[in-house]
C-alpha cells in the first residue's frame, strides 16, 4: 500500500524526502512553499512534479493522502485542523499548538473525521531514547522511580517568532521522553522562572524568564518528572538531555556533547556503579530503504542542512523512525505514537508550564485529552 505524502513547509521539511521517496509504503507525491523560488529549487533537486504555492489549493486535490506540516509554529494547528477537516491525515512538528483551546480543537477533529494525527516528535524516536526503551522492555530499570529531562539552545540570530519565545512554549523536546517511555500522562504542573532576559527579548512575548523548570505529575502513577528549558542569555552548549532512574539501573545523559551516557547499577561496589556506555545505532528496526538515514542527513553537504538538524546533531537519528511510525499507522489504521491526544497533552504541559510560571508556580491541571 503507497501512501501519497505532501510536505509542507521546505526549510528543515527538506530533510524528510528522500526518505519518503524510498519508504516502501511512501509516495512522495506533491512539496509546497509560498516562496515559489525555492518551492521549483526543491522540486528540482528531488524531482518533484506536484508543486503548490498555495495551501488550500494543495487540500483540494483529492490525490492527497497525508500531508507532513513543517511550517512556523504559529501556522501549527490552523494548517493541522484544514487538512483533516479536508479529509487528509496530518503529521506537524513540533509542538502541536501555541494554545490548549487549539490542542483540544485538533483532539477533537480527529475524532470527528477519523483521520490520523502525529506529532514528529524527535526525542521520542531518538537512538538514545530506543535505548533506554529497550532497557525498560527487558526489565533492566527494574521500578522506574523518576524522570528528568532538559532542552538548552541558544536562540540568538532565530528568525520570525523565536526571539524572546518562552521557554516552556517549545518544550516538547524534554516533556516527550518522560511522559513517552512509559506512556504516562500529564495531569498537573508547576513551573518556576528564573533569570531575566534581555528588556528588549522579554517585551516580544511578555516573558522575562531566561530559565523555566518544571515539575509535572502523572495521572494514575506514583511518577513525577523534572524538566527545563532555556533559549536566550544562558551560557550553555545545546543539551537535549534524557535521564531515567530505575531501582536496578539508571541512566544519565552526558553533560557535553559527543561524551558517552552513564548506566548506573544497583547493588555493585562503589567504584563499579557508574559505567559508560556506547548507545548502539537502531537502524535495523526500519526498512532497509531507509535505514541510511539514521546516521546520515539528507544532503551531503554540510551548508546545505537545517539549521536545527546541524544543531540538534542529527535529532538522534530519528527522521527516518519518525516516517516509519506515521506511514506503518496509515496502512495498519491504527493511532500512531505520539497520537492526537498524546501531542496534546505534551504539548499542554509547556503552555501551562509558563502560565504557572507566570502565577509563581502555581499548580495547573491539564485537561483530559481522553475523555
Amino acid at each position: 500500500m503507497k501512501i501519497n505524502i505532501a510536505i509542507v513547509g521546505l526549510g528543515f521539511g527538506a530533510e524528510f524526502i528522500p526518505i519518503y521517496q524510498r519508504h516502501p509504503n511512501a509516495n512522495m507525491y506533491a512539496i509546497c512553499q509560498r516562496n515559489v523560488e525555492n518551492l521549483n529549487k526543491i522540486g528540482d533537486l528531488f524531482g518533484i512534479e506536484k508543486r503548490y504555492s498555495d495551501y488550500d489549493e494543495l487540500l483540494a486535490d483529492p490525490n492527497v493522502d497525508a500531508v507532513h506540516i513543517n511550517s512556523p509554529i504559529p501556522n501549527h494547528a490552523e494548517q493541522s485542523l484544514k487538512a483533516l477537516r479536508a479529509g487528509k491525515h496530518v503529521a506537524c512538528t513540533v509542538p502541536m499548538a501555541t494554545s490548549v483551546e487549539e490542542c483540544l480543537e485538533i483532539v477533537k477533529t480527529t475524532r470527528e473525521t477519523g483521520k490520523k494525527y502525529m506529532m514528529m516528535e524527535t526525542v521520542v524516536y531518538a537512538r538514545e531514547f530506543l535505548f533506554v526503551k529497550e532497557l525498560y522492555e527487558k526489565g533492566e530499570l527494574g521500578k522506574v522511580q523518576f524522570l528528568k529531562a532538559s532542552h538548552q539552545q541558544d536562540m540568538d540570530g532565530w528568525p520570525d517568532y523565536w526571539p524572546g519565545l518562552p521557554p516552556m512554549h517549545y518544550a516538547t523536546h524534554c516533556v516527550g521522553p518522560v511522559a513517552g517511555l512509559l506512556r504516562l500522562e500529564a495531569e498537573y504542573v508547576s513551573c518556576f522562572g528564573s533569570g531575566t532576559i534581555r528588556p528588549e527579548l522579554a517585551a516580544i512575548h511578555n516573558s522575562p524568564f531566561a530559565v523555566e523548570s518544571a515539575h509535572i505529575k502523572f495521572r494514575d502513577s506514583d511518577l513525577s518528572a523534572y524538566v527545563y528549558r532555556s533559549l536566550f542569555d544562558v551560557a550553555r552548549q545545546y543539551r537535549e538531555s534524557f535521564e531515567v532512574y530505575g531501582d536496578k539501573k539508571s541512566f544519565e545523559w552526558p553533560l557535553i556533547e559527543d561524551e558517552q551516557p552513564v548506566i548506573h547499577t544497583a547493588k555493585k561496589p562503589e567504584p563499579e556503579i557508574p559505567e559508560h556506555v556506547t548507545v548502539p545505532d537502531y537502524a535495523h528496526l526500519l526498512p532497509e530503504e531507509i535505514q541510511r538515514f539514521t546516521t546520515k542527513g539528507v544532503y551531503d553537504a554540510d551548508e546545505s542542512q537545517h539549521l536545527s538538524f546541524t544543531q540538534g546533531g542529527g535529532h538522534g537519528g530519528s527522521h527516518p523512525h519518525m516516517v516509519h511510525e506515521f506511514l506503518t499507522a496509515l496502512v495498519e489504521d491504527r493511532d500512531p505514537f505520539p497520537n492526537a491526544a498524546q501531542s496534546a497533552n505534551w504539548t499542554s504541559v509547556g503552555i501551562l508550564a509558563h502560565q504557572s510560571a507566570l502565577k509563581g508556580g502555581e499548580l495547573i491541571r491539564l485537561p483530559d485529552f481522553n475523555a
